[in-house]
């Protein structure tokens, strides 16, 4: 019986964490040994709204149009990047592997378990900043919010301390 073709999201943003996770999602999910290259890997990456903090300077302007677009520069070049790297991450891995790259604008908890949603995937793969209590009551975790309000199964995979590296 032939195996059917899945769809796994991952979720990557610039930090190692992400590179970890999806690294391990090639060698755990998709690997030489289970034959999977008819799987599709989705690579998200969740391009947030910079904030914008109302600024007036001494001649009584607010913030500069110019200011706001060397922001979204930024933010397009450091999207490309992502998607780059990790594009390349999978090639390296098996240059069979189908993959199909996202960028969307919005809160990434909220992008991550749309596009999940809207594309029907067999899994969600994030990785974990492994924050503590305080800063995830702060700054919220993306995974929790995920493993929370997606349908399909989610992996969460956290980077192990170098001394765990062997993991």
């Amino acid at each position: 019986m032939a195996a059917k073709a899945r769809k796994i999201l991952v979720a990557v943003d610039e930090s190692e964490e992400s590179t970890y996770a999806l690294s391990w999602c090639l060698k755990n999910l998709v690997s030489d040994n289970h034959q999977n290259y008819k799987d599709t890997l989705i690579l998200l990456f969740a391009k947030t709204h910079p904030l914008i903090y109302p600024v007036v300077d001494t001649t009584g302007y607010a913030t500069s149009p110019s200011i706001i677009a060397i922001m979204e520069k930024y933010a397009n070049e450091l999207a490309e990047k992502v998607m780059a790297d990790a594009t390349q991450i999978c090639k390296d891995f098996n240059d069979e592997i189908t993959v199909e790259t996202m960028v969307e604008h919005g809160d990434p908890r909220d992008v991550i378990c749309d596009v999940a949603e809207r594309f029907k995937v067999d899994f969600l793969v994030v990785g974990s900043h492994g924050y503590g209590i305080i800063k995830r009551a702060f700054l919220g975790s993306v995974s929790s919010h995920c493993a929370q309000n997606v349908k399909c199964p989610v992996l969460i995979v956290k980077k192990p301390n170098s001394d765990n590296a062997d993991h």
